[in-house]
């Protein structure tokens, strides 16, 4: 018998926006001030088992600079960053 790979796309729930005044983000902070995690350690939990994405990409990193324009994936949700002039 033949293995296959399934490849299993997330549908996203909610798409919400993150407004920030600084010229960037720590992924923890945002995690935390967007309401994703409810803690600065839960955050750092979740982002360090690889739940987390950034741009599409899986981020490990929880001090990672956010800038207006990217995106933050966690359990269904999308969070973007924007800025002031926006």
């Amino acid at each position: 018998m033949e293995k296959r790979k399934i490849k299993v796309r997330a549908i996203v729930q909610t798409e919400e926006k993150l407004n920030i005044n600084t010229p960037f983000i720590k992924l923890d902070s945002a995690m935390k001030f967007s309401g994703l995690a409810e803690t600065g350690g839960a955050a750092k939990m979740f982002i360090e088992d690889g739940l987390v994405k950034v741009n599409g990409e899986v981020c490990t990193q929880r001090g990672k600079k956010l800038y207006p324009g990217d995106k933050i994936f966690f359990r269904n949700s999308l969070f973007v960053i924007i800025g002031d002039e926006n």
